[in-house]
């Protein structure tokens, strides 16, 4: 290359550098106008959290119609709430390693903490002390619950860090959320970080909503619900509950967790009520919370993200003044098993999201913050159990099903009073060489037994071929697991299958037997989905 050629070749680089930076958009926010909308986020959650508690589960499959009391100083009740406390475990993982802290950490600070976990995050905790690290750990082939709506309640955080930047706060949600969930859980916290990027600087929840879905793939079931949300909401704009009504009957059945009850964690639908709470509240406080807790299942969870995105929205400044002053009271109150309180919580997640607008493009000028603004960009397509669909449960006693070998005894054990009859029953066996075998049609199965202190290994076969070794103990955080999945397996071809458990009389060094629980299997079927053919009244 002569001189005059590379003179021209600079030229060219420096003119697209500057087209690209002039292209670029930036958007300027007062350093404690920033910090006013990070705490507007914090406490919104705080307040949704608590407002919806009392009723968590209490309607499934049902919209809730009893009275819900609510005051400012119930507020005091999210210190003791797990939707804060866990994610506070991610942000300390920060605190230690940095912003872009290695998933496999944030799985070891989960899995180590000292309270007790459910779902596809007791999985991922489980899965960190089986050597299964991420992304896994979240993996639909070790965690029944990739659906669930575990990351979706813990993904404030990211939102409230990244102004402006869905990008960046989608690098952080798929890295964080793979540490226990997959496809449409995963895009749960994506899309819920999402609303809070753009709530930020958007004050329209329509547009919010509609900039927050092209973070998450179009595909994906939870993009389809939430646009089925939206579409409901324009042919009913002054009934929820007949929106409701129509998407329980195209969404409400149960297919994985929990399959075959009326109990729905799946991310998705629990995402759908977050929207429907931000639709047809309008931007009022009590009624967004209301009807996103009166939509049911995870009720405390769903008002809380909602009220999340007003409170950006606002900023704490903006809040109800009653409300600003009874967080202000416990501002300074920790967390149970954090060393976080909210005023610590807002302080930190302000110094982070400085470091990534800087990280981003973006800069600090005096107390001016220059944020060079995002395009929304989706995840990668991903999902979870494709056209698997619940069949049937079969207890360990039914013996048309199950053939026990060796010297397996019976478990029960009683409700509350020994008085009660066994409300589950299941058989054990610690005996090497001990077999039980499951004769089943379908294609998938979940075996379900007990991870607990006296659990011992046993190897899993399908059709007489190994799968794996499991390991039933657990001890972590003072917890015990009934009616666990102890193995499952997806995608066999239609038929007749046999599972077939060998105890291996072993154990890890820390359990104090090896006993091997089994209560039940479940089996899946492959089939289209309720959703996929399903039409809407008006359709």
């Amino acid at each position: 290359m002569n001189h005059y050629t590379f003179l021209c070749f600079c030229s060219v680089l420096l003119i697209t550098s500057c087209i690209r930076e002039s292209s670029r958009q930036f958007r300027e926010i007062p350093a404690d106008a920033l910090k006013d909308k990070i705490a507007g986020g914090w406490a919104g959650k705080m307040i949704g959290v608590t407002y919806g508690a009392p009723t968590e589960f209490r309607a499934q499959g049902k919209t809730y119609e009893d009275s819900i009391h609510w005051i400012p100083g119930d507020v005091k009740g999210a210190l003791w709430q797990d939707d804060i406390y866990v994610q506070l475990t991610f942000l300390m993982t920060m605190d230690r390693y940095g912003t872009d802290a290695p998933a496999k950490k944030t799985q070891e600070l989960l899995a180590k903490a000292g309270y007790p976990l459910w779902h596809a995050n007791v999985q991922a905790r489980k899965n960190f002390f089986d050597s299964i690290f991420p992304p896994r750990s979240g993996h639909p082939d070790y965690n029944l619950h990739a659906d669930d709506i575990d990351f979706q309640i813990e993904a404030d955080y990211i939102g409230f860090m990244c102004p402006g930047m869905p990008v960046t706060a989608n690098q952080l949600a798929d890295k964080t959320g793979h540490i226990m969930n997959y496809g449409d859980g995963v895009y749960g916290g994506a899309f819920v970080a999402a609303l809070y990027a753009e709530a930020f600087f958007e004050n329209d929840i329509p547009k919010i909503i509609e900039k927050a879905l092209l973070s998450i793939p179009a595909e994906s079931d939870y993009a389809k619900i939430i646009r089925d949300v939206i579409l409901l909401h324009h042919h009913f704009p002054s009934d929820w509950r007949e929106a409701w009504n129509e998407l329980e009957a195209k969404w409400g059945k149960v297919q994985i967790c929990e399959s075959g009850t009326s109990f729905n964690i799946d991310a998705k639908l629990n995402g759908a009520y977050i929207v429907m709470g931000l639709l047809y509240g309008e931007g009022d406080p009590l009624k967004t919370m209301e009807i996103s807790t009166r939509c049911g299942q995870d009720s405390d969870c769903n008002p809380s993200n909602a009220m999340a995105v007003l409170g950006l929205i606002t900023g704490f400044g903006g809040l109800p003044l009653e409300w600003q002053e009874a967080v202000k009271s416990i501002g300074d109150s920790l967390f149970i098993h954090t060393d976080y309180s909210f005023n610590k919580a807002v302080d930190q997640t302000l110094a982070y999201a400085g470091q990534l607008i800087i990280a981003n493009g973006g800069e600090q000028t005096g107390e001016t913050f220059r944020i060079s603004i995002q395009d929304p960009q989706p995840l990668p397509f991903e999902e979870s159990f494709p056209d698997l669909v619940f069949a049937k449960r079969v207890p360990v006693s039914d013996s048309s099903h199950w053939q026990p070998e060796g010297q397996w005894e019976k478990y029960g054990f009683t409700n509350t009073h020994a008085s009660e009859p066994l409300k589950e029953k299941a058989i054990f066996s610690s005996h090497a060489g001990d077999k039980l075998t499951f004769r089943f049609q379908g294609t998938g199965v979940s075996l379900v037994g007990n991870w607990v202190k006296d659990g011992g290994i046993a190897d899993i076969y399908i059709d007489e071929t190994f799968q794996r070794r499991i390991d039933c103990f657990f001890n972590h955080a003072g917890q015990q697991h009934l009616n666990m999945d102890l193995f499952h397996i997806t995608g066999l071809p239609a038929g007749i299958h046999t599972l077939q458990l060998e105890v291996k009389g072993e154990k890890c060094a820390e359990s104090e037997g090896a006993r091997v629980y089994i209560s039940e299997a479940v089996v899946f079927n492959t089939a289209p989905k309720t959703s996929k053919t399903h039409r809407f009244s008006f359709q």
